[in-house]
């Protein structure tokens, strides 16, 4: 029974170090009981994980998935009077329509059409739905990526992952649940607030794993000469340093965080290397993700390894293209759209298929865009501005019913007219197929319930009711 401490007095070093020692129980019981509260889906989830394929930069709808013909016979002349207003923030209104000079092919049984562009990801339309009615309040990268990403075109909110991290909990303890993926060394626009956790405890962010390295986690194995003993007596002395510390500055959610990617990132010694092992994957597999090309070789590598992570328990998982806004165009469109669609096509392809034949599809969800489209003017003569007011994604897998459009952009593919979903109704679409409610997901930050949507967004049914 632990001695009284008497209050009168000055407290003695092994009263403090008790008090410490109970102050520290209650926070990591606390924590567990959170997690454990929030950890709870609201209705049966048809999809158990995410896949989210970011293309950063903005593509081109008008010449990827929403084939426009009256942008043909049109170009080389201003933009009609009519579809003028309320034009604001992007493009020129007198500036030429650029014409877009691929070719649609209709595929599988559906007849959904892709470009010359994606050829592969056509092969897989029968299992997408392309969502062709998007809009967004960012109009610069900073503002859209920071949307798509948070739902709010400023930074501070959490992330869809950390979201979804905080609201379902772990599948593996000994993998993070929530991985980000460049395919560069470039930082995306907004570094890493991209996958934060803003206002929530530090430990829901995702982790970014290097993308294009050999070792796609930096420090993980114990260096030369270290036995696993060794290591674990010193992350223990180290965790024992910490969560002193946390004691006194329960506050700092960072340290909690910190103290919490120690634990992780030992457990991760055992299985992360063998779930980034690609060694023991078939030639036919690597192949088919595009790891025996050049071209298609970092993208191809990261999504494989995401379906590895998918396989073994990650939640959320998110592969960037075109890192550092590549895929913007506000000239030569041609050249840029025609390398990153050739880096990326196969490999996502390859992913779809992949998991299809796992039996993997049917419980993951595949999300492919990027932070808006661009328009049908062009700019500097051979490329588009950023359109934030209709643009397409598409999703698959994880309860989605395929090949089927849903909503429609106008005639020149400029504004969402019908069936129109904001980034809130996106985001609220994804946590339902989560199995989670964008109403009922709550964090109470300084005494105000804070939601992932803001209070805002639907899910759309016509993504499983076609």
């Amino acid at each position: 029974m632990s001695p009284a401490i008497d209050q009168s007095t000055s407290i003695s070093r092994r009263a403090l170090l008790q008090s410490s020692g109970m102050g520290l129980g209650s926070v990591a019981l606390n924590w567990m009981l959170t997690r454990d509260a929030a950890a709870q889906a609201h209705h049966r989830p048809l999809a158990k994980s995410v896949i989210w394929l970011f293309m950063e930069g903005g593509p081109s709808h008008l010449d990827l998935l929403d084939p426009k013909p009256l942008l043909n016979k049109l170009a080389g002349k201003p933009l009609p009077s009519s579809f003028r207003e309320p034009i604001t923030a992007m493009g020129e209104k007198n500036a030429p329509l650029l014409e877009s000079p691929r070719t649609w092919k209709q595929y599988g049984e559906s007849g959904m059409p892709a470009s010359d562009w994606i050829p592969n990801i056509g092969e897989c339309m029968d299992d997408i739905a392309v969502i062709r009615s998007c809009w967004t309040n960012g109009i610069n990268h900073a503002g859209g990526v920071c949307q798509m990403n948070t739902c709010i075109n400023f930074a501070g909110r959490p992330s869809l992952g950390s979201w979804v991290n905080y609201g379902l909990g772990s599948a593996n303890e000994n993998l993070p649940s929530f991985v980000v993926m460049c395919d560069s060394a470039a930082r995306p626009v907004n570094g890493p607030r991209n996958w934060g956790s803003g206002f929530m405890p530090a430990t829901y962010q995702g982790v970014r794993i290097n993308g294009t390295d050999a070792e796609p986690i930096s420090n993980l194995n114990f260096p030369a000469g270290y036995s696993g003993e060794r290591m674990e007596s010193k992350l223990a002395l180290l965790k024992q340093f910490n969560q002193s510390y946390a004691a006194l500055h329960p506050q700092q959610t960072e340290l909690e965080a910190r103290i919490r990617s120690y634990e992780l990132a030992f457990r991760m010694q055992a299985q992360a290397p063998e779930a980034l092992d690609l060694s023991q994957e078939t030639a036919e597999t690597e192949a088919m993700y595009g790891l025996d090309q050049k071209e298609t070789e970092t993208f191809g590598r990261n999504c494989l390894r995401a379906r590895r992570m998918v396989e073994r328990g990650v939640r959320f998982v998110q592969l960037y293209s075109g890192t550092g806004s590549k895929w913007d165009s506000h000239a030569g469109i041609e050249k840029n759209h025609s390398n990153l669609c050739r880096s990326m096509d196969k490999p996502v392809a390859g992913l779809l298929k992949d998991l299809k034949q796992r039996g993997l599809l049917d419980e993951t969800l595949v999300i492919w865009g990027g932070e808006f489209g661009r328009t049908p003017m062009s700019e500097k003569g051979d490329g588009r501005d950023h359109n934030p007011t209709g643009f397409s994604i598409w999703m698959a897998g994880g309860g989605v019913k395929g090949g089927q459009a849903i909503g429609a952009t106008d005639e020149l593919g400029l504004y969402a007219i019908e069936d129109k979903m904001h980034v809130h109704d996106i985001h609220a679409s994804i946590l339902w197929l989560m199995g989670l409610d964008n109403m009922k997901l709550t964090y109470n930050h300084k005494g105000r319930i804070e939601r992932p949507t803001i209070n805002e967004g639907h899910f759309q049914k016509k993504l499983i009711a076609g």
